[in-house]
């Protein structure tokens, strides 16, 4: 599939009344809050799209290619009536005016490297066949596969017909917030130091969760050996979930 959803082309943007014409944004941000385990961030392989499905059209995912700069790895198909052409590939300063990318890449280095989540209130330039239009960017930092946190998950709620593309904007205002994780760290270790005061006795206590699995272990009891009989049969014994 080439894009985050489906749509039309040529359309309006217009999300209904000032209450929820960027409800939206709040829908991804409840869905990527719902991922986090113990503050860590969610990784890019938890992400369903059908958990964001009434925001898909307007939802993006960046990957962090230089300091300040990421392109699009997967769009939907609001920003591909907004530029008039498959953004993927394209980096997402595309969408903004030259004056205000330098801000914009500021902003940007750092979802990646606080984390930090990060809101851009944007507007559209005006011209002929280019009416007004507002828009809010959503900027979620995502973990790849490695550990890094090099990806974005995005959302990008317009107010306004989109009229001629490409339409560019100018950034109106940013709000980053600093993602803290250094509670659920320190949980981790008041866990571990509790497992390590424990009195050796096996792996771990009936009804004690040994950290990252999703039953809770039980004591270990060896069999009374048996004397040789013979020779050994060997058996392969293969465990699956």
């Amino acid at each position: 599939m080439s894009y985050f959803g489906k749509g039309g082309r040529g359309g309006s943007a217009d999300a209904g009344s000032e209450a929820n014409r960027f409800a939206m944004l709040a829908e991804v941000r409840a869905y990527w809050e719902g991922l986090r385990q113990g503050g860590a961030l969610p990784r890019r392989d938890e992400v369903d799209p059908r958990g964001i499905a009434g925001a898909l059209e307007n939802t993006f995912l960046l990957e962090r290619v230089a300091p300040g700069i990421a392109r699009f790895r997967l769009a939907g198909m609001q920003l591909h009536d907004l530029m008039g052409m498959d953004v993927r590939g394209m980096p997402v300063s595309s969408l903004i005016e030259p004056l205000g990318r330098t801000r914009l890449a500021e902003a940007l280095e750092g979802v990646f490297t606080g984390p930090s989540t990060l809101e851009i209130w944007l507007e559209a330039e005006r011209g002929i066949g280019r009416q007004a239009m507002e828009g809010r960017m959503l900027l979620l930092p995502l973990t790849a596969a490695r550990g890094d946190t090099d990806l974005v998950l995005g959302c990008l709620a317009l107010h306004g017909a989109i009229g001629r593309a490409p339409r560019r904007f100018a950034i109106a205002g940013v709000m980053s917030e600093k993602i803290e994780r250094r509670i659920a760290q320190g949980r981790r270790a008041e866990d571990q130091a509790a497992l390590a005061a424990q009195p050796a006795r096996g792996l771990s206590e009936p009804g004690l969760a040994e950290p990252g699995l999703a039953e809770p272990g039980a004591v270990f009891t060896p069999a009374t050996p048996r004397p040789p009989r013979g020779k050994p049969n060997l058996r392969l014994v293969h465990s699956r979930d």
